[in-house]
C-alpha cells in the first residue's frame, strides 16, 4: 500500500538521501518514476488479492464430525 502512496507524498520529496544527493532529488521527484513506482505498489496489492482470494477458494467445507467420526448435531 505505501509504495502506491508514498511517492505521491511530500515525505517521497522531504527523503534524507534525495536531500544528500541532489541527482538523486531530480530523479526521485520525476514524475515517470513515480509513476513507476506507484504501479508497482498496484501490482503488488492485486497479487495479494489474488493470492488471498484462491487461499479462501481452495479451502473447503470445514469437517464438523466428532472424534470418533459421528457427525455433530
Amino acid at each position: 500500500m505505501l509504495l502506491a502512496v508514498l511517492p505521491w507524498s511530500t515525505f517521497w520529496e522531504r527523503n534524507y538521501f534525495a536531500e544528500a544527493w541532489p541527482a538523486l532529488h531530480s530523479f526521485m521527484t520525476n514524475n515517470f518514476v513515480r509513476g513507476a513506482v506507484s504501479g508497482l505498489g498496484i501490482v503488488n496489492l492485486a497479487t495479494g488479492v489474488t493470492d488471498l482470494a484462491r487461499l479462501f477458494a481452495d479451502r473447503g467445507p470445514r469437517d464438523m464430525s466428532l472424534p470418533d467420526g459421528t457427525p455433530r448435531s
